[in-house]
């Protein structure tokens, strides 16, 4: 049995003549500790399975299954970073990441430990008693990262988290990301519309259909070596980069094309 079962999933907004059809028995599974990216066009119904899968948003039909339990509604094992960090100004950056254990009536002596060494493995643990508006944008999503991850989710849930980031900054992010997830193991699912960036983090991309969202292809990784910057320029990351073009119909004579 995967970690993660989609099976059928479709979801409807409204009804009658405003009726929209966002996913269309999209259908995906993975394993546990894998990494998997949503890739597809913009509005095609991404972060609508992520929500699914979250428990955040209910399905019209189909099933998700997680770790073999249907899923029925948001569950505490689970972590999900937004697209912008949404931190409390209020509240420091250490307060900021201790929140979940607060809401789960879990925050003692080892949240507090845990909720440092994030901050130390995320380069944060001189800011921690600053407050959100003292840190760049690329800090403000590190400090959101902590906090999905306090604790210690079987299922990191992201949604294009970096997309509002510098070039620059993006790319740290995505090696500090393979870090953390190579020392927490956690699942990751994660969307994008940056396809270097799918290829870089991912164990599989699946790739989807402009709305109603299907799954058109998936595919595994295979990048030999460990995943460094200079990955980008092999041929198994270019090879990958023309597969997930083809399948988004970005290449002449490309199956979506017609």
């Amino acid at each position: 049995m995967a970690f993660v079962e989609i099976s059928n999933v479709r979801k409807v907004f409204g009804s009658g003549a405003n009726q929209v059809v966002a996913l269309d028995e999209a259908c995906l599974t993975f394993e546990e500790n894998e990494f998997v990216a949503l890739l597809g066009p913009s509005g095609c119904g991404k972060t609508t399975l992520l929500k699914i899968v979250s428990g955040l948003l209910s399905r019209t039909t189909g099933s998700v299954r997680v770790g073999g339990r249907e899923v029925a509604g948001p569950y505490s094992d689970y972590g999900f970073v937004f697209q912008t960090p949404s931190l409390m100004p209020w509240r420091s950056v250490l307060q900021n990441v201790l929140f979940p254990m607060e809401i789960l009536g879990k925050r003692d002596a080892a949240a507090q430990q845990r909720a440092e060494q994030l901050l130390d493995l995320t380069g944060l643990h001189a800011f921690a008693n600053a407050r959100p508006h003292e840190l760049s944008g690329g800090m403000q999503q590190r400090v959101s990262l902590c906090r999905a991850l306090i604790h210690k989710p079987k299922l990191l849930l992201m949604d294009e988290p970096f997309g509002a980031l510098d070039e620059f900054t993006r790319l740290d992010m995505n090696d500090l990301l393979l870090k953390i997830k190579a020392e927490t193991g956690a699942s990751v699912l994660f969307v994008t519309h940056s396809i270097s960036e799918a290829i870089y983090l991912s164990d599989k991309v699946v790739v989807f259909s402009r709305r109603p969202a299907r799954v058109s292809e998936e595919f595994r990784i295979e990048i030999r070596g460990p995943r460094t910057q200079a990955c980008r320029f092999t041929p198994e990351f270019t090879e990958a980069e023309r597969r997930a073009s083809e399948a988004l119909g970005l290449l002449v004579g490309s199956p979506q094309e017609d």
